[in-house]
């Protein structure tokens, strides 16, 4: 009788081979399609510092005030799509004198964006309503495998992009990221109708005078994986200037260092660990653990499948045709007597 291959040995073969071909899809496939940017978001980042400001009330520039800067990202899951991440953002700039605001728009300085990207690569991308227009390659994220490289940064108050130099690693809350910076100089950004005392021209009740932006430093720490930011600090310094002049007259903002709170930092890391630590999981530690385990099962049930087929090759060869008893020849146990003829 013929004997075949063991169940165990078939089940032990086929989930090594399945787990085999699972580990490259994993990695392949599954790890590159969860590389998306979220569009179900509601993140509130907070910047503290002190600085300079102008008080409308006062009208003149106060100087060693408290500056906090909030920001808050949602995003628009209707509008969103498997390619494209929209999301609404509001920035608010206030002095202590205006928080908690109940109206964001009694803030110092008061914004509203709609930034619309690729999900994948992260680069803008010109639809949906997309305010302001931008380029570059990161702003309120970095892409995904955040490379040890120069990026391209919106700066959204000079209405540009920015290069942002690698600066190695960073820890922010025991968590390492890569750090860049960059700072930004002195350019005209726009025009304002002001009083002409303002900008050094009191004898004119009003003047045109210019808008003009720079960037003490630009500090961001980016998380390797996903390239959400745990870390910011910016020097923003914002003046007035007369039409054609070289020389800042009033001050409407300015201050060296306003960075992440503490609180940010933790909720960013926290946020940023979890995710990288799916991406991990999905893209090396089961991949990689499918690979062994499958080729160990594999190798496995095809020792005991070989098995088998040595011991169904050992029976036929004891017991074969060739070793039989002929069905029709003497029998061991006949004796001579039996074979010779009656005498009687």
């Amino acid at each position: 009788m013929r004997r075949t291959a063991s169940p165990l040995s078939l089940i032990l073969l086929g989930l090594g081979v399945f787990l085999l071909v699972l580990a490259p899809m994993l990695a392949w496939y599954v790890e590159p399609r969860a590389k998306r940017t979220p569009v179900d978001i509601d993140t509130i980042t907070v910047f503290k510092g002190t600085g300079s400001y102008f008080d409308t009330d006062k009208i003149k520039t106060v100087h060693d005030k408290n500056l906090t800067i909030t920001r808050q990202a949602r995003g628009d899951v209707d509008d969103s799509d498997d390619e494209h991440a929209v999301w609404d953002v509001v920035t608010s700039v206030d002095p202590d004198s205006s928080l908690p605001a109940a109206d964001p728009h009694d803030s110092l300085q008061f914004t509203t964006e709609r930034w619309v990207t690729d999900r994948k690569t992260n680069r803008p991308v010109h639809c949906c309503d997309e305010k302001p227009y931008f380029e570059g390659e990161a702003y309120l994220k970095f892409p995904f495998d955040v490379q040890k490289r120069s990026y391209i940064w919106w700066d959204n108050t000079l209405g540009a992009t920015v290069p942002l130099t690698f600066r190695g690693t960073k820890k922010i809350q025991g968590y390492e990221g890569y750090r860049f910076t960059a700072k930004v100089k002195p350019a005209k950004t726009g025009t304002r109708l002001v009083p002409g005392r303002l900008v050094g021209q009191p004898r004119r009740s009003n003047v045109l005078a210019e808008e003009w932006y720079a960037n003490h430093g630009v500090e961001l720490v980016a998380d390797k994986r996903t390239g959400r930011i745990i870390y910011a600090a910016i020097g923003p310094r914002k003046t007035l200037r007369a039409p054609g002049s070289d020389k800042d007259e009033t001050v409407l903002l300015d201050s060296k260092r306003i960075a992440f709170t503490t609180k940010t930092q933790k909720a960013q890391v926290e946020l940023a660990d979890d995710d990288s630590s799916r991406l991990e999981l999905i893209g090396v530690t089961l991949p990689v653990g499918a690979a062994v385990l499958g080729g160990l099962l594999a190798i496995a049930g095809g020792v005991l499948v070989l098995r088998g087929r040595r011991s169904d090759s050992g029976t036929q060869g004891t017991n074969g045709p060739g070793n039989a008893a002929e069905p029709n020849g003497p029998s061991g146990d006949t004796s001579p007597t039996t074979l010779q003829p009656s005498t009687m």
